[in-house]
């Protein structure tokens, strides 16, 4: 499988690949893998999610520490770096095939790198997968773009998103009634 959405550059291959292990160890998933060089020092930037979604800032702290651990024994990176792990968020990047069948339906940006048509940048309504193509419903019609040819590719923040990922975040029991303040009484006041 193409793993280039995930890991764009050689040295974040690299990186994938010691830290995918050590992530799906864990339960999670990777979905992005960034290690941007900085004035003074790099960022590693690791994006993951559980396979159902909804991952949380405990979550995010344990694949840190694991990653961490992993990292100094592999040393891969040279320079000093900062580690930020982080959810994939709402308006997602989408960087698996599966990736674009899970959102089937929703509203997607996808860019190419190489001029398909005559353009590199398609907006409109994921159609699902068909083998190694992505489909995506744009204004000419439905169209099918290779996976390989996608240098990014993300959700577009709708407000049909943010009630699905709202809907599942409290199907998978993260969002409780309970997160939502109650609104307080003051019962020692008499009726006048």
């Amino acid at each position: 499988m193409n793993n280039d959405l995930i890991a764009k550059a050689a040295m974040d291959r690299r990186l994938a690949e010691i830290i995918t292990p050590v992530i799906e160890d864990l339960g999670y998933e990777l979905v992005r893998v960034r290690l941007m060089s900085g004035k003074d020092e790099s960022t590693l930037q690791i994006m993951a999610d559980k396979p159902e979604g909804g991952i949380e800032v405990d979550d995010c702290a344990a694949i840190s520490t694991a990653v961490s651990a992993t990292l100094d024994v592999e040393d891969p990176i040279l320079d000093a770096y900062t580690l930020e792990v982080s959810s994939p968020g709402i308006d997602r990047p989408l960087t698996r095939l599966k990736d674009f069948d899970t959102f089937e339906g929703y509203e997607a940006k996808l860019e190419t790198d190489e001029l398909i048509d005559g353009r590199r940048r398609f907006k409109g309504v994921l159609a699902g997968i068909d083998g190694d193509e992505v489909l995506i419903n744009v204004a000419e019609g439905t169209i099918g773009l290779k996976f390989h040819w996608l240098s990014d590719a993300k959700l577009v923040l709708t407000d049909e998103l943010i009630k699905e990922m709202l809907r599942q975040r409290k199907a998978a029991g993260v969002l409780k009634e309970t997160d939502f303040d109650e609104i307080q009484t003051d019962e020692s006041e008499e009726n006048t």
